[in-house]
């Protein structure tokens, strides 16, 4: 496994890739398995919850996700051509921060309940239904498929001083 950079929006050339649609996976290959394999490591040493690979410069339609307690065993997991099939009328409303806009958090507004369907590592079709943070991190994943960063559900001038916020950030380091 290797541990993967994380593309940020502080650098012009990473947030070109990240707005940008991720293509679905034809087929699922050992190869395949090998980067969601480089993205867990990369998402558990970063630390965070849940990682696209368009985050890794990787424009393939697929996320991990890991939402175990600090203190649980992992219980990693992998989403290939992820899809939302239903959302609830019903929303929620909980603080999201992303591991390509570093120390950057603020409440968005998403569905409360989503019926999702996706492949997992195997190839394998899942549909399920997800609420809590399983929903709102589903569909943040989902979201970086798509081009779509959680602070384009902010308004312009919050998006503005928190994309200002880590390019001083990356600055100072």
């Amino acid at each position: 496994m290797v541990l993967r950079r994380i593309l940020t929006v502080a650098d012009p050339k990473d947030l070109a890739v990240l707005k940008q649609v991720s293509a679905p996976v034809a087929e699922i290959t050992d190869e395949l398995r090998a980067l969601a394999d480089d993205m867990l490591e990369t998402m558990y040493a970063a630390p965070g919850i849940g990682l696209a690979a368009a985050q890794i410069g990787e424009l393939r339609r697929m996320f991990v996700m890991d939402l175990s307690d600090k203190d649980a065993p992992p219980e990693p997991r992998v989403f290939i051509n992820p899809e939302v099939v239903w959302a609830s009328d019903e929303l929620s409303t909980y603080e999201e921060g992303c591991l390509s806009i570093p120390d950057i958090y603020d409440g968005v507004e998403r569905p409360a309940r989503v019926r999702v369907r996706f492949l997992d590592r195997n190839g394998d079709s899942v549909e399920e239904e997800a609420e809590g943070l399983y929903a709102t991190c589903f569909q943040h994943e989902l979201d970086h498929c798509n081009g779509v960063l959680f602070l384009d559900h902010l308004s312009r001038l919050k998006r503005e001083r928190a994309i200002s916020k880590v390019k001083k950030a990356k600055l100072a380091a």
